[in-house]
């Protein structure tokens, strides 16, 4: 690297372009004529290659790499060659943990309070990623490296997930990222997941039949990528930032996985945490004097659980540890793939962007779905006994069961959202770089947080923290770099202090002490009585002596605990954590939460050919009447394909024609399904198929009726005795014209659900506009919509 590359002043980014001074002559060829070489922008000499692998709702106890039954070897691998760190942190939920990460600072501090379908108006909470505190990615691109990020992307505002954009907060638009191949959101499909390519819908490139797999096809992604970069640009070192979907519901992997955990959990979720907890202390992951936290009377005992379910309680932990293992192989491929580079590559593994889920209701899931809309007793044992052979497979959408969870996260008490106590925020993590790191398989006990991840890596590149980006001031990074611990083991931790939030479980870490206290508890996702705040039970804990938030102090020394709560406070008003807010599935209308909305008013026109429309870019026909009105052009043998649907095999609701014949067809939760069909054909030429649903009221996920017309006249009539009240699907979307996914009705696959005719427009009307007098739409009022949209 030359003198002038290295003297770079990198403190503004985009680094400014060098002006030519002194001498211009008239003729190349004179002997005057100098020009310096072009610049081609490169990090300091020796920066390294940087992998950070992020994987998705893991709990500390849950792989074998930190004692856990789930089967890692690759991560074994990996940290026998580098360091596993102990006591690593992360926010004890999706969305926050990631923009943290990407950004080195806090998570109310980039406005990323809870996850983005959740934002408020409040600074906190509003999902919105302030240009004072650019990307770790956006830092590292201008400073020369190439970078590129590969699956989950949940930090974009929902109102910004539409393909008309902005694409402001997308990886590739202001996140930093040049490539993107991955979903938007906060779980997908792993069988048909809903993918883009930088900011492009694209179509997975096999089928579920032909044993596609999403984290699969990501690995393969990623390994081409980075080979390439190595080929073309080897001297240009790379960021790439790997988070599959994986471990989060829905639980999907291959039966040759599941099969090898056939029996294994037969013990029950109590027996397993003790199991982990010996193996734990053998590993030297935890104290050897920790003690395992006792299980709390809101979960359930193995032995209280209902024997008729215990088999499907079984094959849910199957599936997960299968999923786990899957996940680790696949990880190892791609670190295989790396090839003599590894040797310069700093690596994080980041073993779960929070404590294991326990959003799968006690009894656990076969569609999740169903808890998020306040309908998990649908799933009644006799079902879930019914599907035990489908669990894990493409018509699941499963989750596993509290306890599963609680075993998970051993030996720290609760889970994933419950920011409060370890269980919900310690993750396990690997750090390896040979380069850099001379220990082989060390443990590192220093505390450390998620924030701590970006000042490390521009640390261990010689990057300083910018001062401006695209001529923005930027405020500083909030977390501490990690390197000081590399290579001393017994080096007094630099990260001292720590705030948690997340639906208002909260917690402090200052100097060994934490006081904590739970306000919330996760499965429950409506209709619980929250507590007054100033009521919360506060707890303190020593964790000088007692690794584990086993032994409350708080009623032995007031003092400390009370010093402690203020500067949780103090913390709380620096970092945007105020006001606290406790509501949680009422904040996903966003009316109630008070956060922009794509579609304003209560009509929306679509036309042929739109899709990939997730359910925040459409309006909202939830507990409402409402209708669909479109015009078509059916060709001469009549119609058949999809019209529009929104959802897919898991929930949602279709206009379609089939032989010939109007349909709607409405899907609850895959378990329940009303179809109506026209008594007579829709007629060729240019035509109007409506229908209309009027809600029954009274509440939430109500029935209704419904009524096919076709050119303004009654062909069909029937009921739809009960509806999805919150969200009909984290994946799939709307689409005109065709199904993407999956599909809602049995009568149509992806494949075969295009329209067979012409599609000139689609129109969703709400509440009073629902009804139109004469069943028909004509020019005058489609304009309407249109300019009222404009």
């Amino acid at each position: 690297m030359s003198k002038a590359t290295a003297n770079i002043n990198r403190s503004v980014l985009p680094i400014p372009d060098h002006q030519q001074h002194g001498l211009v002559t008239y003729d190349a060829k004179d002997p005057d004529t100098r020009f310096p070489p072009i610049r081609d922008v490169r990090p300091p000499q020796g920066a390294p290659n940087v992998l950070v692998i992020l994987i998705d709702d893991v709990g500390y106890g849950a792989t074998s790499v930190f004692g856990g039954p789930c089967n890692t070897p690759n991560f074994e691998k990996l940290a026998a060659g580098g360091l596993r760190y102990a006591r690593f942190h992360t926010t004890a939920l999706c969305s926050p943990t990631r923009q943290a990460l990407l950004t080195g600072r806090n998570h109310h501090s980039v406005g990323m309070g809870g996850i983005t379908e959740i934002a408020t108006a409040a600074p906190g909470y509003s999902s919105v990623l302030p240009n004072t505190k650019a990307p770790l990615a956006m830092t590292l691109k201008l400073n020369g490296y190439s970078t590129a990020q590969f699956g989950k992307c949940h930090e974009v505002p929902v109102w910004q997930t539409s393909p008309a954009g902005p694409f402001t907060a997308w990886p590739t638009g202001g996140g930093g990222f040049e490539y993107f191949y991955g979903f938007i959101g906060g779980e997908n499909n792993q069988w048909d997941p809903a993918l883009y390519e930088g900011t492009v819908p694209i179509e997975p490139p096999k089928t579920p039949e032909e044993g596609y797999h999403l984290t699969e096809d990501l690995t393969d992604k990623a390994i081409s990528w980075v080979r390439q970069q190595k080929a073309l640009l080897p001297d240009k070192p790379f960021f790439m930032y790997f988070a599959p979907g994986a471990t989060h519901a829905p639980h999907h992997v291959p039966k040759e996985w599941i099969d090898k955990y056939k029996g294994k959990f037969a013990h029950g979720w109590d027996k397993q945490r003790e199991i982990t907890f010996k193996r734990q202390k053998e590993l030297g992951v935890i104290a050897a004097d920790a003690v395992l936290t006792p299980r709390h009377q809101e979960i359930p005992a193995w032995e209280e659980m209902d024997p008729k379910l215990k088999p499907a309680l079984e094959r849910e932990m199957e599936v997960y540890a299968a999923f786990m293992e899957h996940t680790d192989h696949h990880v190892g491929r791609l670190l295989d793939a790396l090839g003599p580079a590894i040797e310069n590559t700093l690596i994080y593994v980041i073993i779960g962007d929070n404590g294991a889920s326990a959003e799968g209701t006690l009894q656990g899931a076969f569609n999740e779905m169903a808890n998020f809309n306040g309908m998990a007793a649908i799933e009644t044992p006799e079902f879930m006994m019914s599907k035990l052979d489908e669990f894990g497979g493409e018509h699941s959408y499963g989750h596993y069961a509290v306890g599963w969870a609680w075993a998970m996260n051993s030996p720290y008490q609760w889970t994933k959202q419950v920011a409060s106590h370890w269980g919900g925020t310690r993750n396990g993590t690997i750090v390896h770089w040979p380069n850099g790191i001379k220990e082989k398989g060390g443990l590192r006990n220093q505390f450390c947080h998620v924030i701590d991840l970006a000042p490390t890596v521009l640390e261990a590149a010689g990057i300083p923290e910018p001062l401006s980006v695209n001529g923005v001031q930027q405020s500083p990074y909030e977390g501490t770099s990690m390197l000081y611990s590399f290579n001393d083991a017994k080096a007094d931790e630099r990260h001292q202090t720590q705030y948690f939030e997340m639906f208002c479980n909260r917690g402090i870490y200052h100097r060994g002490w934490s006081a904590v206290t739970k306000h919330r508890t996760p499965w429950m996702m409506g209709g619980q009585k929250m507590p007054a705040f100033d009521d919360d039970v506060w707890e303190l804990y020593d964790g000088s002596k007692d690794w584990t938030q086993s032994k409350d102090l708080s009623k032995e020394n007031p003092q400390k605990l009370h010093e402690l709560q203020r500067l949780w406070l103090i913390e709380a008003v620096k970092y945007n954590v105020l006001p606290l807010d406790d509501r949680q599935i009422e904040r996903i209308d966003p009316d109630q939460a008070g956060r922009p909305t794509l579609i304003k008013g209560n009509s929306q026109m679509l036309f042929e050919g739109m899709g990939r429309l997730s359910e925040n870019s459409v309006v909202n026909i939830k507990n409402k009447s409402f209708s669909v009105t479109s015009e078509l052009e059916v060709p001469e043998k009549g119609a058949e394909g999809v019209i529009i649907a929104q959802g897919g095999r898991f929930g949602g609701w279709s206009l379609y024609a089939r032989d010939g014949k109007a349909k709607f067809h409405y899907n609850v939760l895959g378990i329940k399904s009303f179809g109506i069909e026209a008594s007579k054909p829709i007629p060729s030429g240019k035509t109007q198929v409506r229908m209309e649903f009027a809600y029954d009221g009274g509440g939430m996920g109500k029935g209704g009726s419904v009524t096919l017309y076709c050119d303004g006249k009654e062909v069909g009539k029937g009921r739809v005795e009960q509806t999805q009240g919150f969200i009909f699907s984290a994946d799939e979307t709307t689409d005109v014209g065709r199904e993407t996914g999956t599909t809602v009705s049995p009568d149509y696959t992806a494949h075969t659900s295009k329209f067979n005719g012409k599609i000139n427009w689609v129109q969703i009307d709400l509440g009073e506009d629902a009804a139109d007098a004469d069943h028909f739409i004509d020019d005058e009022e489609r304009v309407r919509v249109i300019m009222a949209r404009q």
